[in-house]
């Protein structure tokens, strides 16, 4: 029998600080607990933080509406049944890549920020409006990361335990 077809991993715009959660007042050593993938976290920031619609936020994570919907069904059901249930939830583990970006620094206010890759040269500085724009200078010199293979998925991308 073969395998099924590989799971293509989902851009993330970052890890999170915070990868632990559990109810108050209970032992950790008496907690079952819900592992919550990256990828399913982002999913549910884009819709239920972000108010994205599911088009733009399939889009964003390189994935299908049909992926996107099963990953954000997936995290919505683990985490009701950690809230419902009183376990812990832990955030660990999928198939992902972290979204690269390009900072930039205004030479006039000195406003650093940072823009996705795709999205063309800031016209102007989000903080001041002037247009005495550059790229920042920890981020010269660095080009685009080089995805290989076919198709939607990047190939070569590790699955994160």
């Amino acid at each position: 029998m073969r395998p099924g077809r590989p799971r293509c991993p989902r851009r993330i715009e970052n890890e999170p600080d915070v990868t632990y959660f559990k109810p108050r007042g209970v032992p950790l050593d008496g907690l079952d607990v819900v592992i919550l993938s990256l990828e399913e976290l982002e999913a549910v920031r884009l819709i239920d933080l972000e108010g994205m619609e599911q088009e733009q936020a399939s889009q964003k994570m390189g994935i299908s509406r049909r992926a996107f919907w099963e990953d954000l069904q997936g995290a919505r059901r683990k985490i009701v049944e950690a809230l419902v249930g009183g376990k812990a939830i832990e955030i660990k583990g999928g198939s992902y890549m972290v979204e690269a970006k390009r900072k930039f620094r205004c030479y006039d206010c000195q406003n650093e920020w940072e823009e996705p890759y795709g999205t063309g040269r800031p016209q102007k500085c989000p903080e001041c409006g002037c247009m005495n724009i550059h790229r920042h200078p920890d981020d010269r010199g660095y080009s685009r990361p080089v995805r290989g293979g076919r198709g939607r998925c990047f190939r070569g991308v590790e699955e994160t335990p």
